[in-house]
């Protein structure tokens, strides 16, 4: 808390302002380079993922191919498992784009990690409808089973722990991903159930864990519970 003081006439005045604490990314937003990511490390697109790439240019009109960087961007991680300098140029040679246009993209986008990065990326949700639904019990334990701080990478480079922003699954929180998987509907126990699989190397079906099929009420349909009408229902008589 900081205090501000002002005097108006003979009237000493003091005024507290008040500030919120400043919240660090575990994500570096500048390049550095490090044995494992610079730029000549070499990087090439598998002659499928080549082809895939192509594929998704053509998709664009004639001078808007690098509306395609997105989706390269992706490609590239996925093939490499995470996106070093040298997989950006790539997409840069390949859309014939300044290579700073792609730093900027894969710098502002979360979803891209330029950093080693392990097979399992979890992403625990802290936001405020998972916060609400217990969220931190689930970070204490994804912590505790992986042994593992936000940010951090195992040395095993099996897992790595983020913690991010709402990833659209309100309706299901407390909830995790990942890698492409979403496990919704949490409770510790459920959290160290699924992390155990992935350590048996096992894939764990993703979804709700409390018994429902998506996002319906917990307490049971409260709409479309019957069979829908069908066609002409409620139709005039002199329209039929």
């Amino acid at each position: 808390m900081l205090s501000n003081l002002r005097k108006f006439g003979q009237t000493l005045i003091r005024r507290n302002i008040k500030t919120s604490s400043v919240i660090l990314s575990d994500n570096l937003f500048v390049h550095r380079d490090s044995p494992e990511d610079n730029p000549d490390v070499k990087f090439e697109f598998t002659p499928e993922n080549m082809k895939r790439a192509k594929a998704i240019i053509s998709i664009y009109p004639e001078g808007h191919e690098r509306a395609a960087m997105i989706p390269l961007l992706d490609l590239a991680q996925r093939q490499h498992g995470w996106l070093p300098i040298s997989a950006m140029h790539a997409v840069a040679d390949l859309l014939k784009l300044p290579k700073m246009r792609v730093y900027e993209v894969a710098s502002f986008y979360t979803m891209f990690m330029r950093k080693p990065t392990g097979k399992y990326h979890v992403q625990v949700c802290t936001t405020t409808p998972c916060w609400l639904r217990g969220s931190d019990d689930i970070l204490d334990c994804v912590k505790k089973e992986l042994c593992l701080e936000v940010g951090e990478t195992s040395k095993d480079m099996m897992f790595t722990l983020s913690e991010v922003e709402c990833l659209g699954a309100c309706v299901n929180a407390p909830m995790i991903q990942i890698n492409d998987d979403y496990y919704e509907d949490l409770t510790p126990e459920d959290t160290k159930q699924i992390l155990d699989e992935f350590k048996a190397g096992n894939k764990p079906p993703p979804g709700p864990r409390n018994g429902r099929y998506a996002a319906e009420p917990v307490s049971g349909l409260t709409s479309l519970t019957t069979e829908p009408p069908g066609p002409g229902f409620r139709l005039q008589d002199a329209l039929k």
